[in-house]
């Protein structure tokens, strides 16, 4: 067999694994953007937009011997992927990284640096000028914009809204507290199961005071608002079935060794897998280790023996700003609460922005 990995999608865990097989393999990247975005430095980069560069990574530091091709991928097939502009890649092995999508300012939509930049400038000079702000989702997203909202403009009234019961659902009951704590400290709103009875009737990110009704009847006036919910996979091109049928939840099945089902020379990592864990950048770059190593190991024409096995314990980081937040991890004894300066030290002080600049030659 030849030597070609043709990664699609240079997110988390495409890069990691471009880069992990740069020096054995004639490594093919493909993606539309013109940057790894480190996505877990968005909500940052919308408050401190003189910070925003930080969380975009040219590819082409990535790697010394591979090729990166900017263009969408349209459909997949057992030899290679076609690409929008028409061309093909042929490939003796794939890693479909393709990742998820999420709600503008968590992850970016336009797909140059410069572009995503003025867009965050822009909304950023809407959200200055706003003295009230709704966030609608209370999952680790909206909880961590509020967060990052407070530290910059602790004057502004942030009311964050959802019609769940309880915040970090399955997380250890410390943890919930110390957030709960953590948040009454900021002064952030909690209105937690209500929902909306309709959204805003103006579009997120843009400055024009509204009122909303919930469905317990209150009203929240605010002067603008951003969407923090509704992960989308994103495995379009994989719906012609040329490779493999997708879950009813679009997601790819993967074996234990991150082989797409039926096909020993595909991988699949990160977001779009059905692996039972979190949808999180922290799985997708073990994800990428583990098939990073079973391709090593064919490409010696060894048999390829690393296998991912999901943590039975949830694990999150969860920064409130460049001080606070809460946390948790695997340990021996069962999981274990994480204190602020941990997450501090791990997240919220630059996001992974220096971890990030290790991979990508720039620190």
């Amino acid at each position: 067999m030849g030597r070609t990995v043709a990664v699609i999608g240079g997110g988390y865990g495409g890069s990691a694994v471009a880069k992990a097989l740069d020096a054995e393999a004639d490594v093919v990247l493909i993606d539309p953007r013109d940057a790894f975005v480190n996505a877990a430095a968005s909500l940052r980069a919308l408050v401190r937009p003189d910070w925003a560069g930080n969380m975009f990574f040219p590819f082409d530091t990535l790697l010394t011997r591979g090729r990166v091709v900017r263009d969408r991928v349209v459909s997949v097939d057992p030899g290679g992927v076609t690409l929008a502009s028409g061309g093909r890649v042929e490939a003796d092995y794939l890693v479909l990284a393709t990742g998820s999508g999420y709600a503008y300012p968590a992850k970016p939509d336009a797909e140059s640096t410069e572009a995503a930049l003025d867009d965050l400038r822009r909304t950023h000079k809407e959200l200055s000028g706003a003295q009230r702000v709704l966030v609608v989702g209370a999952g680790p997203v909206g909880l961590e914009l509020a967060g990052e909202i407070r530290e910059v403009w602790p004057g502004k009234r942030v009311t964050v809204v959802d019609p769940v019961e309880q915040l970090l659902p399955g997380f250890q009951p410390e943890v919930r507290q110390e957030l709960h704590r953590q948040l009454a400290e900021a002064d952030i709103r909690l209105r937690l199961g209500v929902g909306l009875a309709a959204l805003p009737s103006t579009e997120p990110g843009q400055a024009a005071t509204f009122t909303v009704t919930t469905t317990d009847g209150d009203e929240i006036t605010a002067d603008i608002w951003f969407r923090a919910h509704g992960v989308r996979v994103n495995t379009g091109y994989l719906a012609d079935g040329r490779l493999t049928t997708r879950t009813p939840q679009g997601l790819v099945r993967v074996t234990e060794h991150l082989n797409v089902r039926g096909h020993d020379h595909v991988y699949a990592i990160g977001d779009i897998t059905d692996v039972a864990e979190a949808k999180m950048a922290a799985y997708a770059m073990q994800h990428a280790e583990v098939v990073a190593q079973n391709i090593t190991a064919r490409l010696r024409g060894e048999q390829p023996t690393a296998t991912y096995r999901p943590s039975p314990d949830p694990m999150i980081l969860l920064p409130l700003g460049t001080r606070g937040g809460v946390g948790q991890f695997p340990a021996p004894d069962g999981p274990a609460a994480v204190p602020a300066a941990t997450v501090a030290e791990y997240k919220g002080a630059d996001l992974f922005t220096g971890r990030f600049a290790e991979l990508f030659g720039t620190a």
